[in-house]
Formats: C-alpha cells, structure tokens, sequence
C-alpha cells in the first residue's frame, strides 16, 4: 500500500512539471490568480469554499504487523459573511475508514466518527498582519463499526494564527476535545491537537508544504507526532479548477502496534469568488 503511495507521490510531481507551463498559459487572465488560490488553500480561515478529498494509506498495522488502513477524509470549507467586520467558517470532517488485519484477522468498513469546526474570523489581518480565528469543535459518533469509532459526544475549543508573507504561509491550529456524553462501556475522552504547519506558494499554483497533526491522549498518556512534507498543483480541469497533493509522512512517535510510514493523496476541488 505505502510502496503504491510512493509511486502515486512521483507520477504527481512528474504530472505537475510536465503542466506547470500549461498552467501558466491558461492562468494568465484568470481572477484570481492561481498564486492567490494556492495561498488561500493554506489558510484554514480563508474566504475560499473548497471541497478537500484527502486519502490516507497506511501499512504494517496490527499485531502481526501486516494489517492495512484506508482513510478517505471529506473536508469541504464553507466560509460565510456575518457583517462587514467577521466571517465564519465551517469546517466538517467526515472520514471514511476500510481496514484489515489491524484488530486480530478482522476487517472493518465504513463511517468513522465525524468532528464539527467552527471558526469566527476578522475580515482583515489583525497587526502584523496576523490571521486568526476561534471557536468550538464537535466530536460526533457517526461511526458504523464501533471498532472504527469511540461511541462518544464530545465539545472543546479550537483556534488558528496564522501569517502570509510573500509566497509562504506560517502557522498553528489547535483544539482540545473532551467526551461529554455517549456510551458508558466505551473510554472517555481527553484529546489535545496540534497542527503547525509552513508553505511556500508560487505564481503557477505549485506549493511545498511542511506541517504535523500532532495529538495528545490525556488519558492514555500517548503522543501521537507525525511529520508531513508534501507538494500540491492547481490545474484546469474540464473548466473548473482543483488542487491535486501528494504527501509523505514519518511518524516520530506513534501508538504501539503502528506504521512509521504513510502516504496522502489529495484532491481539493477549489470554488473561488467570481
């Protein structure tokens, strides 16, 4: 799975250099520019609605350490105006999970749980040009397998700060989610999340890009730290425009019984203001 992922990463980067030229030629006259796109797929609270397709493949899972994950994560953003001063941002994530081998023989497919992220964001940069917004996040039970899910509500506070210069992107997300209600059979939960994240953008829509979704288990005392470098391309495709990335990712520390290898493939179909 991870070797298919490595060859999916080069046909990516083959792809983009072959039409970055082509790009170029057919964004000339487009508004907004592609660079302005790419940078506002960098910023969590932008004024983009994008609509992420975000596959993940892990190997050598399980016990036996044979076992296979799938990750499809649907993360469509969808910014709003409140006034002339504050936008909110919605921000859900769906993730669908097919697995097998990582718990005993078995397999398990389907829904895994759901989380809600809303933020409130200032129009304009705030001083030093500094982006932020803040509000809650919600964990929902939406898991079909209880294998795949933790059976649990939870609720917490979320926030992001970031800030562009140029061509490159800097920043942090956050949030911590806590269990408020759900099956009593199942563990209660304590989770902190941290995202940093850097890119760098360039006037034919290709970026670079180096983050972590780091993760914290109160209760189990266990960190999960992944280190993610990956290359993204906005192209015109069939009239419209998307945002194809691929991602290489090492674990530095992660639950026993886990890959240090994973791959991502990304589709982003992007729905910029005319």
């Amino acid at each position: 799975m991870i070797k298919r992922s490595v060859v999916l990463v080069c046909l990516l980067l083959s792809v983009s250099v072959l039409l970055s030229p082509l790009h170029a030629a057919i964004a000339v006259n487009d508004e907004p520019s592609t660079e302005h796109l790419a940078k506002q797929l960098a910023n969590p609270v932008a004024s983009l609605i994008s609509v992420p397709f975000q596959n993940n493949f892990e190997s050598g899972l399980g016990a036996g350490q044979n076992g296979t994950r799938y990750t499809l994560k649907i993360q469509p953003v969808i910014p709003a105006s409140l006034n002339k001063d504050w936008n909110i941002i919605t921000r859900p994530i769906v993730p669908f999970i097919n697995q097998s081998n990582v718990i005993g023989t078995t397999s398990q497919n389907g829904l895994s749980d759901s989380q809600l992220q809303i933020f409130f964001s200032p129009k304009q940069p705030g001083h030093d040009g500094l982006i932020w917004g803040a509000g809650p996040v919600f964990l929902i039970p939406t898991a079909t397998n209880p294998f795949i899910g933790t059976e649990k509500w939870g609720v917490g506070p979320s926030a992001v700060v970031l800030k562009q210069s140029g061509p490159w992107t800097t920043g942090l997300l956050a949030n911590q989610i806590w269990s408020v209600a759900g099956s009593n059979s199942r563990n209660d939960i304590s989770l902190a999340y941290f995202q940093p994240f850097a890119s760098h953008s360039n006037k034919h829509g290709f970026t670079f890009s180096f983050s972590s979704e780091t993760s914290y288990d109160w209760y189990g005392k266990q960190w999960t730290i992944p280190l993610i470098c990956g290359v993204s391309q906005i192209l015109p495709i069939a009239g419209h425009l998307v945002s194809f990335g691929a991602s290489g990712i090492y674990h530095l520390e992660s639950p026993t019984n886990t890959s240090k290898w994973a791959g991502r493939i990304s589709i982003t179909l992007l729905f910029p203001e005319k």
